[in-house]
C-alpha cells in the first residue's frame, strides 16, 4: 500500500526567511512549525522537507555548512517527537549550473521521494511559502497545496488532513 506524505519547504515555511541562511544562530523557527508537522505525523504522514539552497553553488556557504544545519533542524524536530525522514536540497543555481530537474519549480526532489518511499502523490500535501514550491508540487502529481504567510503563526488548522 502506498503511503502518504506532507512536503514542507524550509526557508519562509518550516523557519523565517533570511537569505542564504546557513548558520544555526540566525536560525528561526516558525510559530506553529511543530504543532502543523505533529497533527500530519499523528495522522500517518511522512514528513519530508525539499528546499531549494542556491546558496551552495553561488559560493555563499558550503555544502558541509548546509549539512552541519540541516542535521541541527532535524534533531530540534526529533526534541518534538517528530520524525523527519529525509531532507532533499537542491544546491543548482541556474545561472552558474545551467536547467535541472531538481530546482523548485521543477519536480525532481519530489518525484525522488515518491519513488524512495513508495508515496502515493494523491495522499501527499505541500506546504511551502512561494509559487514555485507549490507548482513543483503540481509538476508532481500533487494536488494539496498550501502556501503559507511569511508572517505570522502557522495554523496547522488552516490545512485540511485527513
Amino acid at each position: 500500500m502506498k503511503k502518504k506524505a506532507l512536503f514542507l519547504d524550509r526557508d519562509g515555511t518550516i523557519n523565517v526567511e533570511k537569505n542564504y541562511l546557513y548558520k544555526i544562530e540566525e536560525f528561526v523557527f516558525r510559530d506553529g512549525i511543530f504543532d502543523l508537522a505533529k497533527a500530519f505525523l499523528e495522522r500517518g504522514y511522512l514528513i519530508f522537507v525539499v528546499t531549494n539552497q542556491s546558496g551552495i553553488a553561488r559560493g555563499f556557504y558550503s555544502e558541509n555548512d548546509y549539512l552541519y544545519l540541516t542535521a541541527w533542524m532535524v534533531e530540534q524536530f526529533s526534541m518534538q517527537g517528530i520524525e523527519i525522514r529525509k531532507v532533499y536540497h537542491c544546491p543548482h543555481y541556474p545561472e552558474k549550473d545551467g536547467f535541472c530537474g531538481c530546482r523548485k519549480p521543477e519536480p525532481g526532489m519530489l518525484l525522488e521521494a515518491i519513488r524512495e518511499f513508495d508515496l502515493d502523490p494523491g495522499q501527499c500535501v505541500v506546504i511551502g511559502d512561494s509559487d514555485r514550491d507549490l507548482e513543483a508540487g503540481r509538476k508532481a502529481g500533487i494536488t494539496r497545496l498550501y502556501k503559507v504567510k511569511q508572517t505570522g503563526k502557522i495554523d496547522w488548522k488552516d490545512v485540511i488532513i485527513y
